[in-house]
């Protein structure tokens, strides 16, 4: 939110509510100017019924359990919380802007304690006023045992939270979350965390009215803080229907135009494609917010003005490369990773991956956004196609003039990522520059085990990642910082870096409350970490969907990289 296959743990991505975008975005114009968007030229106007049709059901519908940034999407239109992101097109979207807070937060002078004020008027479905406490309490039962699944940083953040067990054990609640007064809510961390107006778009900071909480079964009818009411959720957020909430206080972020929104999930991704390629019916005014085309699909619609005309394009915060255990010979010989690195055929390993209009090539690990402080860098230039010249040298240097045999583990799975596919265009590349590579494909629970447990970790895998939220922090802390590989339990520092300068300069961003100036210091950190030559950046993705004849006001925002519900209106 975004490494999808393992979002329980830290992001945000691309299987759950993700699915998981710069200037490249098919869609519309600003969203307070009336433009009918990319599904048309009429002007947007209230009513009628959205549909959404998905493979991932939208389970665990709770503030507590969902694994959101930016106020999710379906999820955002029923829960506000105290910041959200800017609901515009490509770059401005990557902003964090106030939701239920008069603003994104007023930080004490070392970034440890943050106060919102809460928006005067603010109700929930019922009429009934929301208040501070609900949204101290809503963040409380985020921690309860049976509520897992959202978010770790609370835990992590807040001062003293590191054990808490939620309200239902712990009547006392958590003593770093302060509400002096009913619109007041003062938060004290661990230590200096400038991106907490970030955080503060997760769900867990949606109100919970502590009277209405009914546990595990909360999800069956939460109470609406957004736009729109849960009136009906089957089989688990298979088929989730949203109606207006008649007491939303309108706020500048959701336009909500429909009156009802049809959420329905479950569905083949083949299936999705060809009902809104159709568009009949209902289905004319359908959109889907985890479902690309693939390249065959998409080589369809293209030779089709129509069609082509209703393509949403979306880039989200996400990378995938190739990872090396430094502690697994020969990857321990930097010299040998560099070979590697200078080896890559990228124009390849994008053919692979759906070619130029769905992967974009990397050199970079931090995506080319300026909200994550991408600084454009090639420390091993290869060319589009590798340099298997230069690698031959470099492998000469680390004493194998003849080559070497490595191995390459992989998923099995059809996620394109870390296909048998990608794997084996690295192993055409490197076998240019005399480097045998033996492909290793495991059964996709086995491959995620294995990648993330730092015990077993293989030499040489495919790897990929998302962020939380459009900055460089949620990018490069667990990848690189030393501190978070975890020795006994899900570990993402995928190289096992430990640099002691790299942390340093963590810590030191983190203390920022200028996150224009945070920007720039991850950029210049990201090229740093790259001369280890610790991973090899292959490609970012891009993201193509369609959307329902009927849809207009089409916003896709480099938050999320996904077409954005809460601006949709439907013909």
């Amino acid at each position: 939110m975004r490494q999808p296959s393992v979002r329980a743990r830290r992001v945000a991505a691309a299987s759950l509510t993700l699915a998981v975008v710069t200037a490249g975005a098919a869609a519309c114009g600003p969203k307070d100017n009336g433009a009918g968007g990319a599904g048309g030229g009429s002007t947007p106007h209230k009513g009628g019924t959205l549909t959404v049709l998905n493979s991932q059901p939208q389970q665990d519908f709770d503030p507590a359990r969902l694994y959101t940034s930016g106020g999710g999407n379906v999820p955002s239109l029923v829960f506000r919380t105290l910041t959200t992101r800017n609901r515009e097109n490509g770059a401005a979207g990557a902003k964090v802007v106030p939701d239920l807070a008069t603003d994104t937060g007023r930080p004490s002078e070392n970034a440890t304690v943050w106060t919102y004020t809460l928006k005067k008027g603010l109700t929930y479905e019922d009429g009934t006023p929301i208040t501070s406490a609900d949204i101290k309490y809503g963040i409380e039962r985020s921690f309860a045992p049976e509520l897992s699944g959202g978010a770790p940083y609370l835990r992590d953040w807040l001062a003293g939270a590191a054990d808490y067990q939620g309200p239902y054990k712990d009547k006392k609640g958590l003593s770093a979350i302060e509400t002096p007064n009913a619109r007041t809510v003062v938060f004290h961390l661990n230590k200096p965390e400038g991106e907490f107006p970030y955080l503060a778009t997760q769900t867990q900071f949606a109100p919970v009215p502590k009277a209405k909480d009914t546990g595990t079964k909360y999800e069956e009818h939460p109470v609406a803080s957004g736009p729109y009411k849960v009136v009906r959720n089957q089989n688990d957020g298979e088929r989730l229907l949203l109606e207006r909430n008649t007491h939303w206080s309108a706020d500048d972020e959701r336009k909500a135009y429909p009156d009802r929104i049809d959420v329905r999930s479950g569905l083949d991704s083949s299936v999705i494609n060809q009902r809104l390629s159709a568009s009949q019916g209902a289905d004319a005014a359908a959109v889907t917010t985890d479902t690309n085309l693939g390249p065959a699909e998409l080589a369809r619609v293209s030779g089709d003005r129509n069609l082509a005309a209703r393509v949403g394009t979306g880039h989200f915060g996400y990378t995938n490369y190739l990872a090396f255990n430094p502690k697994v010979k020969p990857f321990d010989d930097a010299r040998v990773r560099q070979a590697i690195s200078y080896a890559i055929d990228r124009s390849s390993v994008v053919n692979a991956a759906g070619g130029s209009a769905l992967a974009e090539p990397a050199t970079t690990f931090l995506p080319d956004q300026k909200s994550f402080g991408h600084t454009p860098y090639d420390l091993f230039p290869a060319g589009a196609s590798g340099d298997a010249a230069k690698a031959r040298e470099l492998l000469k240097e680390a004493g194998h003039p003849n080559g070497l045999t490595i191995t390459l583990t992989h998923s099995n799975s059809k996620d394109f990522e870390t296909s048998p596919e990608i794997a084996t265009a690295v192993q055409d590349a490197l076998k240019k520059a005399g480097i045998t590579v033996r492909l290793q494909g495991l059964e996709d629970n086995d491959y995620k085990d294995k990648i993330h447990d730092a015990a077993r970790e293989p030499g040489f895998f495919l790897a990929h990642w998302g962020a939380d939220w459009p900055s460089g922090g949620p990018f490069l802390a667990p990848i690189f910082d030393g501190r978070q590989i975890v020795k006994d339990g899900a570990n993402f520092n995928t190289g096992l870096l430990n640099d002691p300068s790299v942390n340093k300069e963590i810590d030191a961003i983190n203390k920022l409350t200028d996150l224009d100036a945070a920007a720039k210091r991850w950029g210049a950190l990201d090229r740093k970490i790259g001369a280890r030559a610790v991973v090899v950046p292959l490609f970012h993705p891009v993201y193509k969907r369609l959307y329902g004849k009927d849809v207009r006001n089409v916003v896709i925002s480099d938050w999320t990289g996904v077409l954005d519900v809460s601006q949709v209106s439907v013909k």
